[in-house]
């Protein structure tokens, strides 16, 4: 039973070296896989949109 501590001790060593190695490459993936049509469907100005549901709430806040 002595070797069974070494090997859980030296399986989270490689993984954690794995996990650090492997989420930066994640991040680049993420960010660079954006593509075009989704950056432009982002509102053209800031703050509240006029829709149904703003609509609705603005209408049931009225005292």
């Amino acid at each position: 039973m002595a070797n069974t501590p070494e090997k859980t001790d030296k399986g989270r060593r490689d993984f954690l070296k794995l996990a650090t190695a492997t989420a930066p490459a994640a991040v680049a993936a993420a960010a660079l896989g954006t593509s075009a049509g989704e950056a432009e469907a982002a509102p053209a100005k800031p703050g509240l949109q006029d829709t149904d549901h703003t609509r609705a709430y603005f209408a049931s806040a009225r005292f």
